[in-house]
Protein backbone atom coordinates (compact mmCIF):
# COMPACT_ATOMS: atom_id res chain seq x y z
CA UNK A 1 0.00 0.00 0.00
CA UNK A 2 1.26 3.48 -0.81
CA UNK A 3 2.50 5.54 2.16
CA UNK A 4 0.04 8.27 1.24
CA UNK A 5 -3.32 7.80 -0.50
CA UNK A 6 -5.25 10.55 -2.28
CA UNK A 7 -8.81 10.91 -0.97
CA UNK A 8 -11.81 11.98 -3.02
CA UNK A 9 -11.84 15.46 -1.43
CA UNK A 10 -8.29 16.07 -2.67
CA UNK A 11 -6.59 15.77 0.72
CA UNK A 12 -3.82 13.30 1.42
CA UNK A 13 -4.25 10.53 3.93
CA UNK A 14 -1.05 9.03 5.31
CA UNK A 15 -0.80 5.41 6.26
CA UNK A 16 0.97 6.50 9.42
CA UNK A 17 -1.71 9.06 10.25
CA UNK A 18 -2.21 7.68 13.73
CA UNK A 19 1.47 7.99 14.56
CA UNK A 20 1.64 11.47 13.09
CA UNK A 21 -1.40 12.46 15.08
CA UNK A 22 0.37 11.26 18.20
CA UNK A 23 3.44 13.31 17.31
CA UNK A 24 1.28 16.39 16.80
CA UNK A 25 -0.39 15.91 20.19
CA UNK A 26 3.01 15.48 21.83
CA UNK A 27 4.32 18.66 20.21
CA UNK A 28 1.24 20.56 21.36
CA UNK A 29 1.67 19.22 24.88
CA UNK A 30 5.32 20.27 24.94
CA UNK A 31 4.48 23.71 23.63
CA UNK A 32 1.86 24.24 26.33
CA UNK A 33 4.23 22.95 29.01
CA UNK A 34 6.90 25.35 27.77
CA UNK A 35 4.41 28.20 27.93
CA UNK A 36 3.61 27.33 31.55
CA UNK A 37 7.31 27.10 32.43
CA UNK A 38 7.97 30.54 31.00
CA UNK A 39 4.93 31.97 32.78
CA UNK A 40 6.21 30.62 36.10
CA UNK A 41 9.71 32.09 35.63
CA UNK A 42 9.68 35.82 36.54
CA UNK A 43 13.29 36.21 35.38
CA UNK A 44 12.74 34.24 32.18
CA UNK A 45 14.26 30.93 31.08
CA UNK A 46 17.24 30.04 28.94
CA UNK A 47 16.77 27.51 26.17
CA UNK A 48 19.01 25.11 28.08
CA UNK A 49 16.92 25.46 31.25
CA UNK A 50 13.73 24.88 29.28
CA UNK A 51 15.21 21.80 27.58
CA UNK A 52 16.28 20.32 30.92
CA UNK A 53 12.90 20.88 32.53
CA UNK A 54 11.01 19.47 29.56
CA UNK A 55 13.42 16.56 29.15
CA UNK A 56 13.99 17.27 25.46
CA UNK A 57 16.85 18.56 23.30
CA UNK A 58 17.68 22.20 22.71
CA UNK A 59 16.84 21.86 19.00
CA UNK A 60 13.31 20.77 19.91
CA UNK A 61 12.95 23.76 22.24
CA UNK A 62 14.09 26.11 19.48
CA UNK A 63 11.38 24.68 17.21
CA UNK A 64 8.74 25.17 19.90
CA UNK A 65 9.92 28.71 20.56
CA UNK A 66 9.75 29.47 16.86
CA UNK A 67 6.13 28.36 16.67
CA UNK A 68 5.09 30.13 19.88
CA UNK A 69 6.93 33.31 18.89
CA UNK A 70 5.06 33.34 15.59
CA UNK A 71 1.83 33.65 17.57
CA UNK A 72 3.23 36.22 20.00
CA UNK A 73 3.06 33.84 22.96
CA UNK A 74 6.78 33.77 23.74
CA UNK A 75 9.61 36.20 23.05
CA UNK A 76 13.37 36.28 23.66
CA UNK A 77 14.81 39.27 25.51
CA UNK A 78 18.16 40.94 24.93
CA UNK A 79 19.92 38.20 26.90
CA UNK A 80 18.21 35.45 24.93
CA UNK A 81 15.99 34.42 27.83
CA UNK A 82 12.48 33.25 27.07
CA UNK A 83 9.64 35.44 28.33
CA UNK A 84 5.90 35.66 27.75
CA UNK A 85 4.80 37.60 24.68
CA UNK A 86 1.98 40.07 24.25
CA UNK A 87 -0.17 37.40 22.62
CA UNK A 88 -0.79 35.93 26.07
CA UNK A 89 -2.23 39.24 27.26
CA UNK A 90 -4.51 39.30 24.23
CA UNK A 91 -5.92 35.89 25.14
CA UNK A 92 -6.23 36.92 28.79
CA UNK A 93 -8.27 39.99 27.86
CA UNK A 94 -10.57 37.84 25.73
CA UNK A 95 -11.14 35.60 28.77
CA UNK A 96 -11.85 38.44 31.19
CA UNK A 97 -15.55 38.90 30.27
CA UNK A 98 -16.12 35.20 30.97
CA UNK A 99 -14.41 35.53 34.35
CA UNK A 100 -16.48 38.57 35.18
CA UNK A 101 -19.74 36.86 34.24
CA UNK A 102 -18.94 33.83 36.36
CA UNK A 103 -17.88 35.87 39.39
CA UNK A 104 -20.66 38.48 39.49
CA UNK A 105 -23.35 36.53 41.42
CA UNK A 106 -20.97 35.66 44.26
CA UNK A 107 -19.59 39.21 44.38
CA UNK A 108 -23.08 40.73 44.54
CA UNK A 109 -23.96 38.48 47.49
CA UNK A 110 -20.68 39.33 49.20
CA UNK A 111 -21.13 43.10 48.80
CA UNK A 112 -24.65 42.96 50.24
CA UNK A 113 -23.70 40.68 53.14
CA UNK A 114 -20.57 42.59 54.14
CA UNK A 115 -21.90 46.07 53.40
CA UNK A 116 -18.60 46.73 51.67
CA UNK A 117 -17.23 46.98 48.15
CA UNK A 118 -16.49 43.49 46.80
CA UNK A 119 -13.95 42.71 44.10
CA UNK A 120 -12.33 39.98 42.06
CA UNK A 121 -8.62 40.66 41.58
CA UNK A 122 -6.50 38.75 39.04
CA UNK A 123 -2.79 38.66 38.27
CA UNK A 124 -1.68 40.42 35.12
CA UNK A 125 1.91 41.32 34.34
CA UNK A 126 3.04 40.51 37.87
CA UNK A 127 0.51 42.90 39.46
CA UNK A 128 -2.95 42.59 40.92
CA UNK A 129 -5.71 44.05 38.74
CA UNK A 130 -9.29 44.64 39.91
CA UNK A 131 -11.25 42.81 37.23
CA UNK A 132 -14.75 43.04 38.73
CA UNK A 133 -16.00 45.48 41.39
CA UNK A 134 -19.46 45.43 43.00
CA UNK A 135 -20.63 48.09 45.47
CA UNK A 136 -23.28 47.44 48.14
CA UNK A 137 -26.72 48.90 47.49
CA UNK A 138 -27.79 49.78 51.04
CA UNK A 139 -24.85 51.61 52.64
CA UNK A 140 -24.61 55.38 53.00
CA UNK A 141 -20.87 55.37 52.34
CA UNK A 142 -18.56 52.84 50.75
CA UNK A 143 -15.23 52.67 48.99
CA UNK A 144 -15.22 53.60 45.30
CA UNK A 145 -12.82 51.01 43.93
CA UNK A 146 -12.29 51.35 40.18
CA UNK A 147 -12.23 48.38 37.82
CA UNK A 148 -8.76 48.15 36.32
CA UNK A 149 -6.97 49.47 39.40
CA UNK A 150 -3.48 47.94 39.59
CA UNK A 151 -1.29 47.37 42.63
CA UNK A 152 1.73 45.31 43.72
CA UNK A 153 0.92 41.84 44.96
CA UNK A 154 2.70 42.46 48.26
CA UNK A 155 0.45 45.39 49.17
CA UNK A 156 -3.22 45.14 50.07
CA UNK A 157 -5.38 42.19 51.08
CA UNK A 158 -6.20 41.15 47.50
CA UNK A 159 -2.57 40.78 46.44
CA UNK A 160 -1.45 39.21 49.69
CA UNK A 161 -4.24 36.63 49.40
CA UNK A 162 -3.01 35.71 45.92
CA UNK A 163 0.54 35.28 47.24
CA UNK A 164 -0.80 33.11 50.07
CA UNK A 165 -2.71 31.05 47.52
CA UNK A 166 0.56 30.27 45.74
CA UNK A 167 1.66 28.40 48.84
CA UNK A 168 -1.67 26.58 49.10
CA UNK A 169 -2.96 28.71 51.98
CA UNK A 170 -6.69 29.28 51.61
CA UNK A 171 -7.39 31.37 54.70
CA UNK A 172 -8.50 35.01 54.60
CA UNK A 173 -5.95 37.84 54.71
CA UNK A 174 -6.66 41.22 56.29
CA UNK A 175 -4.84 44.53 55.84
CA UNK A 176 -5.27 48.13 56.90
CA UNK A 177 -4.25 51.25 54.98
CA UNK A 178 -1.77 49.54 52.67
CA UNK A 179 -3.29 50.79 49.42
CA UNK A 180 -5.33 53.72 50.71
CA UNK A 181 -5.10 55.41 54.14
CA UNK A 182 -8.19 54.63 56.18
CA UNK A 183 -9.26 51.68 54.03
CA UNK A 184 -9.58 48.15 55.42
CA UNK A 185 -9.50 44.99 53.34
CA UNK A 186 -10.11 41.26 53.72
CA UNK A 187 -9.55 38.81 50.87
CA UNK A 188 -9.16 35.10 50.16
CA UNK A 189 -7.53 33.34 47.19
CA UNK A 190 -9.54 31.66 44.45
CA UNK A 191 -8.08 28.17 44.32
CA UNK A 192 -8.60 25.18 42.05
CA UNK A 193 -9.12 26.99 38.74
CA UNK A 194 -6.34 25.94 36.33
CA UNK A 195 -4.41 28.85 34.87
CA UNK A 196 -6.03 31.46 37.13
CA UNK A 197 -4.42 33.38 39.97
CA UNK A 198 -7.04 35.48 41.68
CA UNK A 199 -8.61 36.55 44.95
CA UNK A 200 -12.00 37.69 46.16
CA UNK A 201 -12.21 40.39 48.78
CA UNK A 202 -13.98 43.35 50.33
CA UNK A 203 -12.72 46.83 51.12
CA UNK A 204 -14.38 49.24 53.56
CA UNK A 205 -13.88 52.63 55.21
CA UNK A 206 -14.23 51.16 58.71
CA UNK A 207 -12.59 48.15 60.36
CA UNK A 208 -14.13 44.84 59.30
CA UNK A 209 -15.03 42.03 61.68
CA UNK A 210 -12.17 39.60 60.93
CA UNK A 211 -14.25 36.48 61.65
CA UNK A 212 -17.43 37.48 59.85
CA UNK A 213 -15.70 39.11 56.89
CA UNK A 214 -13.25 36.23 56.68
CA UNK A 215 -16.04 33.67 56.47
CA UNK A 216 -17.87 35.76 53.87
CA UNK A 217 -14.90 36.18 51.54
CA UNK A 218 -13.98 32.51 51.90
CA UNK A 219 -17.50 31.48 50.90
CA UNK A 220 -17.45 33.91 47.97
CA UNK A 221 -14.01 32.72 46.80
CA UNK A 222 -15.25 29.12 46.88
CA UNK A 223 -18.39 30.08 44.94
CA UNK A 224 -16.33 31.89 42.31
CA UNK A 225 -13.98 28.91 41.95
CA UNK A 226 -16.95 26.58 41.49
CA UNK A 227 -18.58 28.88 38.93
CA UNK A 228 -15.40 29.22 36.89
CA UNK A 229 -14.62 25.51 37.00
CA UNK A 230 -18.07 24.30 35.89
Amino acid sequence: MDEAAQRQDGTTEHAGGGARGGETAQTLDRGLRLLHLVADAPMGLTVTEAANRLGIGRAAVYRLVGALSGHGMVRRDGDGRLRLGVGVLHLARRAQPLLAEGALPALRRLAEQAGATAHLTVVEGGEGVALVVVEPSWTSFHVAYRTGTRHPLDRGAAGRAILAGRTGAAGPVGTSGELQPGAYGVAAPVLGVPGLEASVGVVALAPLDPKAAGEQVLAAATAVATALSS
